[in-house]
């Protein structure tokens, strides 16, 4: 049930050379850098089949002071945000939770690192655990990945 949740401020849906970001790239990324975490037993964290990546830009959005301060320090007034949210099911180590925090926040640095240089952005990455109360799924993706 892993769920990677981005949010990000429309602003990003720009092409690169106008500051924006390819979207479709960055998830696909992350799904791979996600794919990738191992536990302390060399085992793969996140099941091929459930792994899942979403981007949404917000509808509507306001950050910080309007862009006052960066058009003062030279960087312009257009701020970008972006939130990224992991769900993981309950279970899991600390080291685990460590490792997939840090596994993207690589991706994150390496995917933003010219926003990053170039314009005011913000970028949260949060892990969460969680308690479910209800779980269904329903999935003929799983099948694939369970052939042996």
């Amino acid at each position: 049930m892993p769920h990677l949740v981005i949010l990000y401020t429309p602003n990003l849906d720009k092409p690169e050379s106008e500051g924006g970001i390819d979207m479709s790239r960055l998830c696909r990324a992350l799904c791979d850098a996600m794919l990738a975490v191992r536990d302390e037993t060399d085992k793969q964290v996140f099941p091929t089949g459930g792994t899942r990546v979403l981007a949404y830009p917000a509808a509507h959005s306001a950050v910080a002071d309007g862009g006052a301060a960066g058009e003062a320090a030279g960087l312009g007034s257009d701020y970008a945000f972006v939130y990224m949210n992991v769900r993981m099911a309950k279970g899991r180590s600390a080291l685990t939770h460590q490792r997939v925090g840090d596994a993207l926040q690589a991706c994150v640095k390496t995917n933003f690192a010219a926003q990053l240089a170039a314009r005011p952005i913000g970028i949260t990455v949060q892990v969460d655990e969680g308690h479910e109360v209800f779980d269904a799924k329903n999935s003929s993706i799983h099948p694939l990945f369970n052939r042996g």
